[in-house]
């Protein structure tokens, strides 16, 4: 079976947007067929306004990539999951998205489906890693199969070396380094690697 990836993400200033798309240019480039998609934005305007960054992705965002559907993940074979930390939890508007899963989880949609997850924080111990395995509490119910990155390539450790998943700590808003954008384009094609043995 062709290698469907779904990249379904949340992001508020750009930074997950950025681990994104690299997710997904390295899933397509394992020759799967990838679909990168935002989860509506659920924040009122006034929060967004008081952000210019914010306000700057929400705009730029919102006529290139598609809002995510539960057709999407009924589509995938496999998923990469991106968030950022809120409290080192997921954000509400990823998990909002989770929770209308109900009825795809009771069909077994999921079963056996490879997924790995990626984060980022303002703070380099801002909660990245508990982010990561919070998400991971769906996975386990969904019955997925959690593909972390591991230590398996050194470019992981010029990214920071998370095995959890690829990780970036924005600081005062910087976007992803180059080596953190390796780090996930290394993801997507890991996780299509495996997803194309589980099909295989």
């Amino acid at each position: 079976m062709h290698v469907r990836v779904a990249v379904i993400y949340y992001s508020a200033t750009g930074n997950v947007h950025a681990l994104a798309q690299s997710v997904a240019e390295g899933a397509s480039s394992r020759n799967a067929e990838v679909r990168l998609r935002r989860v509506p934005e659920l924040a009122p305007d006034s929060a967004i306004e008081a952000n210019p960054a914010w306000r700057a992705h929400v705009d730029a965002t919102r006529d290139t990539v598609p809002e995510a559907t539960l057709e999407d993940l009924e589509w995938a074979t496999a998923y990469a999951f991106g968030t950022p930390t809120r409290f080192g939890n997921v954000s509400s508007q990823l998990k909002q998205f989770i929770d209308q899963t109900g009825g795809l989880w009771q069909a077994g949609v999921f079963h056996n489906k490879a997924v790995t997850s990626f984060t980022s924080s303002m703070n380099r111990h801002g909660g990245q890693e508990s982010t990561i395995l919070s998400l991971n509490n769906v996975f386990y119910h969904w019955g997925c199969i959690i593909v972390p990155v591991g230590y398996t390539d050194p470019l992981l450790f010029e990214a920071g070396g998370n095995p959890y998943g690829t990780s970036w700590p924005s600081g005062q808003g910087e976007l992803p380094s180059q080596a953190v954008l390796n780090a996930a384009h290394y993801q997507g094609r890991h996780l299509a690697d495996i997803s194309g043995r589980l099909e295989g």
